[in-house]
C-alpha cells in the first residue's frame, strides 16, 4: 500500500492543522498524558494510568505497511505485550512469516510464525519469550525483515531501546526487576493509579426533528447576528446542523461551522427551552487551561449521552486525534483519548493512548 510523502501532523496536541483550519483539540486539562515522544524511528506515549505504548514507524512510502506495537501496563506484576501488524493489496493474506534480524532467522530456530488476517490487515502476536528476546537483541539489532510468498517488508529498530528506556522511565521502572532496558534489584514498580470512573447520562425529555431543526435554525440565526466569523455564513453547513433533548428543560445543538473533504467542525451548544440568545458553549476542556466548544466530525449519541469525534489528519484516517466526552447531567467529561501525529498507515486502533476511563451508564 503505498503512502503519501511528507504527511506529518505537527507536534502540538493542541493546535491540529486540519483542512486548512487550525483546529483546537479537546483534552482533559492536568489529567491527560503528555503528547507522544518520538525516538528516530520509534513514538512512545503513555495515558492516565501510566499504560504505555511504543509503535514502530512505517516508512513513508512502502508496498506493505508493517510496524511493530509494545504495550505495557503499569504495575509491579505487569507484562509486555508485541505485535507485528502488516497490511497491503494482496488477494491472499499470509498464513505465516518467516522473520530476520540482520539477516539472521528469528527466533533462533528460524522457525515459520502464524499470522491472523481480517481482509488486509495481518496480525502476528508475540509469545512472552519471543518479545523478550526481541527487546533485548534490539540492543544491537538495526532492522527486523519480514518475508512471505509476495511480501517483504522491513521494520527499523532505530530508536526502539530509547523508547522502551522512556517507558520504563514513565513507569518508575528504572533498575528493578521488572524493566524492559535498565533492569536491576531497586525494588519494584509501583502500582497502576486508579482507572476515572465516569457516570454518563443519557439524554431524556422530547424534541421532535422537526423542532431540533428549528432550534438550530434559530441559535444559527442568533450567533450569526451576534459574530458572523463565529461559525461560518454561508448556507451548506446548516444542513448537517442538528438538536437533540438533554433532559426536561435543556437540548445540545451543533452546529456545522466548516465542511471539508474528510472532516466537519462542529460547534456545540447547550440551549435551555428556546433561548437561544442565552445559549451557552459547551466547554470541552483543552490541555492548555483553555477550553472551546468545536470537535472535529463530532457525533452526540443520545441513548449513551456520550459523543466521539474523529479529527483525521488525511482521508484514510491513519493519523489525526479521536476522543469522546460524556454528559453527565451537568457537564461533558471526557472519556477517551488517543493520537497518531505521523500518517504512515497505522490504523487508528493502534494509536497511541493518551486518556481512558470506566464509563458507566446512568439508569
Amino acid at each position: 500500500m503505498r503512502q503519501d510523502a511528507g504527511n506529518r501532523v505537527p507536534d502540538r496536541l493542541t493546535s491540529l492543522l486540519l483542512g486548512g483550519a487550525l483546529l483546537l483539540l479537546p483534552a482533559l486539562a492536568l489529567a491527560v498524558s503528555p503528547e507522544p515522544k518520538t525516538f528516530r524511528d520509534w513514538m512512545a506515549g503513555c495515558d492516565n494510568r501510566k499504560s504505555c505504548a511504543a509503535l514502530s514507524l512505517p516508512p513513508l512510502v512502502a508496498d506493505t505497511t508493517a510496524y511493530l506495537r509494545l504495550e505495557r501496563p503499569a504495575g509491579p506484576d505487569s507484562a509486555a505485550s508485541l505485535i507485528l501488524r502488516l497490511s497491503g493489496d494482496w488477494k491472499t493474506p499470509p498464513a505465516t512469516v518467516e522473520l530476520k534480524l540482520d539477516g539472521t532467522p528469528f527466533p533462533a530456530a528460524g522457525k515459520a510464525m502464524p499470522v491472523t488476517a481480517n481482509d488486509n490487515i495481518a496480525t502476528l502476536t508475540f509469545q512472552p519469550a519471543d518479545t523478550a528476546a526481541l527487546i533485548d537483541a534490539a540492543r544491537k539489532a538495526t532492522k527486523l525483515s519480514i518475508a512471505a510468498p509476495g511480501l517483504l517488508a522491513e521494520i527499523s529498530l532505530s530508536g526502539a531501546v530509547a523508547a522502551l528506556l522512556w517507558i520504563d522511565e514513565q513507569q518508575s521502572r528504572l533498575n528493578t526487576p521488572s524493566a524492559l532496558i535498565r533492569k536491576g534489584s531497586a525494588g519494584a514498580a509501583p502500582a497502576a493509579p486508579a482507572l476515572p470512573v465516569i457516570t454518563a447520562r443519557p439524554a431524556s425529555g422530547t424534541l421532535s426533528e422537526k423542532g431540533g431543526k428549528a432550534l438550530a435554525a434559530a441559535l444559527r440565526k442568533h450567533i450569526k447576528q451576534r459574530d458572523p466569523d463565529l461559525c461560518g455564513d454561508d448556507a451548506s453547513p446548516a444542513v448537517a446542523d442538528e438538536a437533540w433533548p438533554l433532559d426536561g428543560k435543556r437540548s445540545l445543538v451543533a452546529l456545522t461551522c466548516s465542511l471539508g473533504v474528510y472532516n466537519a467542525s462542529n460547534a456545540f451548544w447547550i440551549v435551555e427551552g428556546n433561548a437561544v440568545t442565552t445559549a451557552k458553549p459547551v466547554n470541552f476542556p483543552q490541555n492548555d487551561g483553555g477550553a472551546t466548544n468545536m470537535l472535529t466530525n463530532g457525533e452526540f449519541e443520545p441513548k449513551t449521552g456520550r459523543i466521539s469525534y474523529f479529527a483525521k489528519g488525511r482521508g484514510i484516517g491513519d493519523c489525526g486525534v479521536a476522543g469522546g466526552y460524556a454528559w453527565t447531567g451537568s457537564s461533558f467529561v471526557l472519556t477517551e483519548l488517543s493520537m497518531m501525529g505521523e500518517c504512515r498507515g497505522i490504523g487508528s486502533d493502534d494509536w497511541i493512548t493518551l486518556f481512558r476511563s470506566e464509563v458507566k451508564t446512568a439508569r
